[in-house]
């Protein structure tokens, strides 16, 4: 009789486990990152509870609602997260995964996420893992090491895992739900942050965001100039409606926002088309891009890394073959 009961009460603690994912927004979207984290965070098998933060908490839970999966979501609609200072964020998060029977807290990748996933780790004395790719079982997972070049599938035996998701791995979860999702207020947590937000210059464009666009073409070192980048890639991304990335090389010169960063220590990006113009390869900037559907190379120099990896490849001179290129996509339409 006494093993029955302790059996049935596991079974019951395990029922009951479930998944704590952060959302992620920018205003009141969801950002595109945090829909495929929230994929990964459904492939762990358990419920998920969503938390949501900040002023616009509201209007992004109203968007939250749209998605099938989240059982229940947490708000914690204090304007000290408006900017996701992790100072401020990682106290509040230790204090729900503490006070309730999470399993797993899930975000994605971002750098919101990178920031914030280390300091919960610390205060929870728990091991992150990061960038994870693949899901193999509720506590084994695939991430790449090396810049790329070799894929580690690691195990946890943490009383909670702390994961963060490569957003170009797992597809967005879609926002078709319309089910009333329950939603509890959260108490904001007392924090030592000294940090204050002051103000921001935030680069805005016409182009599909990077993170997420179907098609990116990116620009390196071999456009010598801002003037030449801009003039070289704003009619070809214009052209084929797609987003405007650029290796560390470019970005380093001042051809560029480094926001538009694409690589290792930038955005990693997995459309189903990539142009790389006057690009040489960088192992850094492959780690970036390497798992786009197809990838197109421009490159004067036929012994470039970048030739190893594209579908296409064209040897030539870039300032001749890419308005010859964007000229004959105006004229197909």
């Amino acid at each position: 009789m006494l093993r029955s009961i302790h059996l049935s009460r596991r079974a019951l603690s395990v029922r009951f486990s479930s998944t704590l994912a952060f959302i992620e927004a920018s205003g009141a979207t969801i950002t595109p990152s945090t829909l495929s984290a929230l994929t990964a965070a459904q492939q762990l098998g358990k419920p998920i509870t969503a938390v949501v933060t900040g002023s616009q908490a509201a209007a992004v839970t109203e968007e939250v609602k749209k998605i099938a999966s989240v059982s229940k979501i947490l708000v914690a609609a204090d304007a000290k997260y408006d900017h996701y200072f992790p100072e401020e964020l990682s106290p509040l998060i230790q204090q729900i995964l503490t006070n309730a029977d999470f399993t797993h807290f899930v975000v994605a990748a971002s750098t919101v996420g990178k920031n914030l996933l280390p300091r919960v780790g610390a205060l929870l004395d728990f091991q992150p893992i990061s960038d994870i790719v693949k899901v193999e079982a509720p506590d084994t997972f695939v991430r790449p090491i090396y810049a790329g070049n070799a894929l580690a599938t690691v195990k946890t035996s943490d009383k909670i895992v702390l994961a963060s998701v490569r957003g170009s791995s797992f597809a967005p979860v879609e926002l078709t739900a319309t089910n009333e999702t329950p939603v509890e207020e959260v108490t904001a947590v007392a924090s030592e942050c000294r940090t204050s937000f002051v103000s921001e210059e935030l680069v805005t464009s016409e182009r599909p965001d990077l993170a997420s666009a179907v098609k990116v073409v990116s620009g390196g070192r071999g456009l010598q100039s801002k003037e030449q980048f801009d003039a070289i890639m704003e009619p070809l991304a214009k052209s084929l409606n797609a987003a405007i990335g650029a290796s560390r090389a470019a970005v380093d010169a001042g051809f560029c926002d480094n926001s538009l960063q694409v690589g290792q220590t930038g955005k990693v990006v997995a459309p189903e088309l990539y142009i790389a113009v006057g690009i040489s390869g960088a192992i850094q900037h492959l780690a970036g891009m390497k798992d786009a559907k197809t990838i197109v190379a421009i490159n004067k120099d036929e012994e470039s890394p970048i030739f190893t990896v594209a579908d296409i490849g064209l040897v030539g001179d870039l300032f001749e073959v890419v308005p010859e290129l964007t000229q004959k996509i105006e004229a197909s339409k």
